[in-house]
């Protein structure tokens, strides 16, 4: 197996997956300013002063929502793990299951190039794994119980080598950054679907001009519900692809921490 090449592969298919995530958000925004200047009245015609503002709100408001999202899941690795239930394992602890654990840790750091991180252990019985923090200094590795007891040192060495390979290649830091982007992109449908609201509770009480007004408001609402909606729709197929490429990635990896195919 050319694990590198492998990883190179993997990396060239994510790029391309986030490629078509911004893609994504600039057909976004020109599907909304196309329907602004058709409610408003202008015809299908190029006015910069109009996209311009058009991009600016999209912007602002994808750009918001996913600022805020992301900030809330910036918790580090270890606070993520103690909230699913995880223990943190001593470093002088005389388990022999939790000692393994703690010597092939460190030999997957080693391998990796990586600190070593925080280390739990989940009281399941089901064999799983996981990594968890937004960079290398703050991350945490965490096995189910079921997992020390199960699998073999070379199995759990194999699971802990593709763990590492999500701290060092930075895959919870992007996951992070996808999981805000679709939250910036249902900000921009629930935005919508408040204009929605808005336009038809208030068109009973008004009449003419303002009726006008309120039924153009409603058309841009019912554009920015739908618009944001297939976005995320299609935002998280891209995501589900991105993280596929990703395990891949730290598959190929782990063979290479652990020399062991």
């Amino acid at each position: 197996m050319d694990f590198f090449q492998a990883q190179d592969d993997a990396r060239q298919r994510t790029r391309v997956l986030i490629a078509l995530f911004a893609a994504a958000i600039v057909a976004i925004t020109v599907s909304v300013y196309t329907v602004v200047v058709l409610v408003v009245g202008m015809g299908l015609r190029f006015v910069p002063e109009v996209f311009l503002a058009v991009a600016a709100g999209v912007a602002l408001v994808v750009g918001g929502g996913s600022t805020f999202r992301t900030l809330q899941l910036r918790q580090g690795g270890p606070v993520v793990a103690a909230m699913l239930g995880g223990r943190a394992v001593d470093p002088a602890t005389t388990d022999p299951e939790e000692r393994r654990l703690l010597n092939v840790v460190e030999e997957m750091a080693i391998a990796s190039g990586v600190p070593v991180p925080a280390i739990f252990v989940l009281p399941e019985e089901s064999i799983n794994a996981f990594a968890a923090g937004y960079g290398l200094h703050d991350a945490a590795v965490a096995v189910t119980q079921g997992a020390l007891r199960h699998l073999t040192r070379d199995e759990l060495q194999g699971v802990i080598a593709h763990e590492f390979s999500h701290i060092l290649n930075g895959d919870m830091r992007l996951n992070i950054r996808l999981i805000g982007l679709l939250h910036g992109l249902l900000v921009l449908a629930l935005i919508g679907r408040v204009l929605l609201r808005g336009s038809s509770s208030g068109s009973s009480s008004r009449r003419s001009k303002k009726e006008s007004g309120g039924a153009q408001i409603a058309l841009i609402g019912l554009a920015l519900l739908v618009l944001g909606y297939i976005g995320v729709l299609f935002g998280k197929l891209i995501k589900a692809a991105a993280s596929r490429q990703r395990e891949f990635l730290a598959d190929a990896a782990a063979v290479q921490f652990t020399r062991n195919p």
